[in-house]
């Protein structure tokens, strides 16, 4: 049974999960609010990868530093603030800046977690990362269906995230009564060896499948297939839950290897996303999706992992998780680039391209 400090990072975990799932069911009231394009929507969205990846940089890494576990609440309070700003955007001038401040909580935030986890796997020696990333995906599951159930009752964008808001407040709120430090510890800076490079592009390019079909999901069900609000919201729902799955599950193949967890989970992501695209109803995408999702759930325990069994295991982690979710970010903007240009289609087709490279790629690593 975690305790008290586990269970308070995982609910972090959870918080983080939410509002992606929340914001993803949301998508369609969000378009229709600012009159956004498809194209134009996937270039909002790159806002919040110029947001995040300056906070992670910059900021994250300082703040858990001086404040140690408290940087879980300090990133929850920032979290809290941004996470209402895109609901209440009714054009895309306003969505931008809203999209870019959520970027950057959310990169504080999840830098956060991931240092409070990875603290508390130092010092019990047991491991508990993923555990927390699968518990992101009941977060991004439980907004996802919760948001989309909303939706349905008529609740507009602007309530939903603000309940979401709160309740990553009240995750802050017991995450400020954590008061261990971490001490600094200076190292040197991770090097870019040709190992470690595959290692972050294979990661990235599992990420750019994760972040695409999560965000875009129930856009897809509601434009493509027709499916009403409740529906397309378990589009993102469906998605979170079978990566839940895929990673409680991939705790107990011990007998497999990270080549063959890895390859194997990045080909059944790739049917599921070609299923996806070519589905005639919403129950056959939701079927695709549920397949992307357990297949795509491997990547960041395999690749990860990989990572921190490297002699220099802090600084590699740091280097591939840096490089990965570069990928998560770059998804959402390119699917709907290339929706712009083709169709939502030929978007998951192009997913299912990158998820086959991956698959590719896996027989290069080490396991």
């Amino acid at each position: 049974m975690p305790d008290r400090r586990a269970r308070t990072t995982l609910a972090g975990f959870v918080a983080l999960g939410l509002f992606w799932g929340a914001w993803a069911a949301v998508l369609p009231s969000v378009q229709d609010a600012t009159g956004a394009s498809k194209g134009a929507l996937g270039v909002a969205m790159l806002f919040v990868s110029l947001g995040s990846l300056p906070a992670m940089l910059l900021l994250a890494g300082p703040a858990v530093d001086r404040f140690g576990a408290r940087a879980v609440a300090l990133g929850c309070g920032a979290f809290a603030v941004a996470t209402a700003l895109p609901g209440l955007a009714t054009s895309l001038p306003t969505l931008v800046p809203a999209l870019a401040a959520s970027g950057a909580a959310s990169g504080l935030l999840d830098v956060a977690i991931n240092a409070n986890a990875g603290r508390i796997e130092r010092e019990t020696g047991r491991r508990l990362m993923p555990l927390a990333h699968g518990m992101y995906s009941v977060g991004v599951l439980v907004g996802a269906v919760g948001a989309g159930l909303a939706r349905s009752e008529g609740a507009g964008r602007e309530a939903i995230l603000v309940a979401v808001s709160i309740c990553v407040a009240a995750v802050g709120a017991l995450a400020a009564t954590d008061g261990t430090r971490v001490p600094v510890r200076p190292g040197p800076r991770a090097r870019f060896a040709r190992g470690l490079l595959l290692i972050g592009l294979v990661g990235a390019a599992g990420f750019v499948v994760e972040g695409g079909v999560e965000s875009w999901s129930a856009l897809f069900l509601e434009r493509q297939l027709d499916a009403r609000p409740a529906v397309s919201g378990l589009g993102p729902g469906v998605f979170g839950a079978s990566m839940a799955a895929g990673r409680f599950l991939a705790q107990l193949a011990v007998g497999f290897s990270d080549r063959v967890l890895l390859g194997g989970g990045a080909l059944l992501a790739a049917a599921g996303c070609v299923l996806t695209a070519s589905a005639p109803s919403a129950a056959v995408g939701l079927v695709g999706l549920a397949l992307g999702g357990a297949g795509v759930s491997l990547n960041a325990p395999v690749v990860f992992g990989v990572a921190g069994r490297r002699p220099d295991a802090g600084a590699a982690v740091a280097t591939v998780t840096t490089i990965g979710y570069l990928g998560l970010l770059v998804g959402p903007p390119l699917v709907g680039g290339v929706a712009q240009a083709t169709s939502l289609r030929a978007s998951f087709v192009v997913l299912a391209v990158v998820a086959v490279v991956v698959a590719a790629a896996a027989t290069r690593l080490q396991s």
